[in-house]
């Protein structure tokens, strides 16, 4: 049967993985291939070999209005992932971790094209089963557009304190890296950060999430704060809370299991590594000393730019999914 493009609307089987110039880019999925799928961007795991290339145009005047989504959205290494993986019930719901599509918008924003890009992030197999977003660092900085689409979403805010959040991002090479890479790819969002040291440039990345956060969590009520300590904490709670804010169909003693399970006792990007809260929190205080310089200097950069941050942090507390 010929593909048609009422099926590329309705069906999560194909799934619009990236935009290519005036072309929408959809690869072969089906809810296993999600489900596996850790990520949805260069590491996704499809259904098939062979992308299908339609052009924009071909969707101009026929995407509906979006279903309601659920989002998590996160300030990087702070348990999203784990949550996530957490929140997806094969046999019910759909989680999407970090779309490709969605992140190109967010470096590049293109109103139109988020219209058609939450549609399709709102596919379901079940109608009454939710579907929910992991968004990345880049989608923070197009929250005013993506609320104005949805303002009743539920929505979870994931984030972490300065100190927190410096020894979770700074904490190797590649980590660093990937803050001086990010930073720069987000200069239109963060101005110009040049001459600034890496801690720096991670405390101005922090403070403009948070502020992001507190405005949106303003025009969303069904958004909602997490402090990812408490979720490292106590996994039960939270994840019970959570489930029950995206209407995930999770009864106690699957609550549990997942909490029990090999996924809090492994790396959750990846599996194959065994790591839980215990190791988290040894190599949190193995860095401490190493980053101290780091830190300090974060915090004075903090200090100078950002005398709002204790007041924002006290809206995101406000705003706790455990309150």
């Amino acid at each position: 049967m010929a593909l048609t493009l009422a099926d590329l609307l309705a069906s999560p089987d194909h799934y619009l993985h990236s935009f290519e110039g005036e072309v929408a880019v959809f690869v072969p999925m089906s809810r296993a291939a999600y489900h596996r799928s850790i990520f949805l961007d260069g590491r996704i795991s499809p259904e098939g070999e062979g992308a299908l290339r339609v052009p924009l145009a071909t969707f101009q005047d026929t995407v509906a209005r979006a279903s309601r989504t659920g989002w998590v959205f996160h300030v990087a290494h702070c348990g999203s992932t784990l949550l996530a993986r957490a929140l997806d019930q094969p046999a019910t719901n759909l989680i999407l971790r970090e779309p490709l599509a969605l992140r190109q918008l967010a470096l590049a924003p293109d109103q139109r094209r988020l219209a058609l890009v939450a549609a399709m992030l709102g596919k379901r197999y079940r109608p009454e089963a939710p579907t929910i977003v992991k968004a990345n660092v880049p989608v923070n900085f197009i929250l005013p557009q993506l609320v104005a689409l949805d303002p009743g979403a539920p929505a979870i805010f994931l984030y972490l304190d300065l100190r927190d959040y410096l020894l979770a991002i700074l904490r190797s090479a590649d980590h660093r890296a990937w803050v001086g890479r990010v930073t720069h790819q987000l200069g239109g969002y963060l101005g110009d950060l040049t001459g600034l040291g890496i801690g720096e440039c991670a405390a101005a990345l922090w403070l403009a999430q948070i502020r992001a956060y507190a405005n949106a969590l303003a025009a969303l009520p069904n958004g909602r704060s997490l402090n990812a300590e408490r979720f490292f904490a106590d996994p039960p709670a939270v994840l019970a809370a959570a489930a029950a804010h995206f209407s995930v169909p999770m009864d106690t003693a699957t609550v549990m299991a997942v909490a029990d399970g090999p996924l809090f006792a492994t790396y959750s990007k990846n599996p194959s590594l065994s790591f839980d809260n215990t190791d988290r929190i040894r190599r949190r205080e193995e860095l401490r000393s190493s980053l101290e310089e780091d830190m300090a200097a974060a915090q004075t950069w903090i200090e100078r730019h950002g005398p709002d941050a204790s007041s924002t942090l006290g809206k995101l507390a406000d705003a706790d999914l455990l309150r």
